[in-house]
């Protein structure tokens, strides 16, 4: 198992947004001092209750349960919940930036998480896939003369994807989040997880709409980066509207 990562939690608020209201609490990263955010979203259990932690009802993409029975791993009316771990990503999801997909992706997730219950970690720090805000604009720079994403942060001389899970899986143990349902096609957050124990007993694909202005990205993240994606083959050829089912983020980026 990796290294654990120490991470406190402040108190539990309510945050009203246009997803309808979560259960809102800041985590500190004792060792970096970076400060995430989790947001979570009640399910109500057959007997009436809600719980956010532990295992609580929740449905992937396909709309079915996933169940301890279905995977072997618990009792048959254990239910997963949905978790989304979210890569700060500043011209995405505050500026609604098309390079990317992250502020799409970071609407999409807030709904389902909202709808079946769950919880998102918004992960900071996480800037360009690790790089920070300034060297993802020079990536940027380098994109227009030619590189792609990969090829761009080679180039400066950075890593390709500089992220870490360490204070993710440690949020989601304090939440008693320890077997769920992620909403990512990215199998290196599963398998970074599972080194940090937690169980991911399904990984559930974000469904998003792929536009021209992301499209190499979209190709080089599968192609270079094995991310689990299907791009339609006409949108591929010809660069028009078309739906695909995407990691993490885009342009220099998650997922």
């Amino acid at each position: 198992m990796s290294e654990e990562c120490i991470v406190t939690g402040g108190p539990v608020v309510a945050l009203p947004t246009r997803f309808g209201t979560f259960s809102v609490q800041a985590w500190i990263d004792a060792g970096t001092g970076a400060e995430h955010l989790s947001l979570s979203a009640p399910c109500e259990l057959n007997s009436g209750e809600a719980s956010v932690g532990g295992l609580t009802p929740g449905e992937p993409a396909s709309g079915e349960p996933v169940s301890g029975e279905a995977n072997n791993t618990g009792p048959a009316d254990a239910v997963v919940p949905l978790v989304r771990l979210h890569s700060e990503c500043l011209t995405g999801d505050v500026f609604g930036s098309y390079r990317c997909d992250c502020g799409e992706q970071l609407d999409h997730a807030l709904e389902e998480i909202h709808r079946r219950g769950g919880t998102l970690v918004y992960l900071r720090g996480h800037e360009g896939r690790g790089i920070g805000l300034a060297n993802k604009i020079r990536a940027y720079s380098l994109q227009e003369s030619g590189a792609d994403t990969v090829e761009a942060n080679e180039q400066l001389g950075l890593p390709v994807d500089a992220r870490d899970y360490s204070a993710a899986a440690g949020i989601l143990t304090a939440l008693g989040l320890t077997r769920i349902a992620l909403l990512s096609n990215n199998p290196l957050k599963e398998a970074d997880l599972a080194s940090r124990g937690i169980e991911v007993v399904a990984m559930v694909p974000a469904i998003i709409p792929a536009r021209s202005e992301n499209l190499r990205y979209l190709v080089t993240k599968r192609d270079r980066m094995h991310h689990a994606l299907t791009l339609d083959d006409a949108f591929e050829q010809n660069g028009t509207a078309a739906t695909h089912n995407v990691s993490d983020t885009t342009e220099g980026h998650t997922v």
